[in-house]
């Protein structure tokens, strides 16, 4: 029987078609390790050119400003691939990789994935899907950093976390702020708007969007 990490592997689209004996090899490339909630496991001075694949949990990458203010890239949650840039030759520079849960974490070396895609060419296709949209999504944080109000990016940035749901959980409002760009206040002052208007249900790290048509609305102000 296939072990627990190379199941969780090959269920996902990125790895799906492999023969046993690639699977063989995909687990021999790959390690599996568990990183507590608040561990930092990537720091910008990190020399190792690797992939990880976030099989359980929830991970944030984020950069420091020379002020020392942080500012969330992207939020990852389970089945997520990321460090995927360093197969284009460029790391994760000055990007910070936070366990924001108990995560459970698979590990691939660069050359070790490089090899196998020269078999697999679709897994560099899916790859490169995976890669444009997370610069379409980065490409729209900035839009909204640099032209929406705090009240549309919120919203747009609760959509986005929503996706085809109704609920957030796991995220403070200060985790909310610093993926919006603003301050932990701020956010906290936004949320009470949007529940007062019968727009969210706010609890302990749990938002649920009561009214997702308004929210749109906000969002494209």
């Amino acid at each position: 029987m296939m072990n627990e990490k190379i199941t969780h592997l090959t269920t996902m689209e990125l790895f799906q078609g492999l023969s046993e004996q690639d699977q063989e090899e995909l687990d021999r490339m790959t390690t599996m390790t568990t990183v507590k909630k608040g561990k930092i496991f990537y720091r910008p001075e990190d020399s190792g050119e690797v992939i990880f694949i976030l099989k359980k949990g929830t991970v944030q990458l984020y950069r420091i400003s020379p002020e020392g203010k942080k500012l969330v890239i992207y939020t990852l949650n389970d089945g997520s691939m990321f460090g995927e840039m360093s197969l284009l030759g460029q790391r994760m520079h000055n990007t910070f990789a936070e366990a924001i849960t108990d995560c459970t974490i698979c590990i691939l070396n660069r050359d070790d994935l490089e090899r196998l895609i020269l078999t697999h060419p679709n897994i560099a296709m899916r790859i490169l899907e995976i890669t444009g949209n997370r610069l379409r999504e980065t490409e729209e944080q900035l839009e909204a950093l640099a032209f929406k109000s705090i009240p549309s990016r919120l919203a747009t940035l609760l959509l986005r976390l929503a996706r085809e749901g109704n609920e957030i959980t796991g995220l403070t409002h200060q985790d909310l702020a610093e993926m919006i760009g603003t301050y932990r206040e701020t956010t906290t002052q936004t949320l009470n708007d949007m529940k007062a208007q019968g727009i969210l249900e706010i609890g302990r790290r749990r938002i649920v969007i009561l009214n997702k048509d308004k929210l749109v609305e906000i969002s494209l102000r």
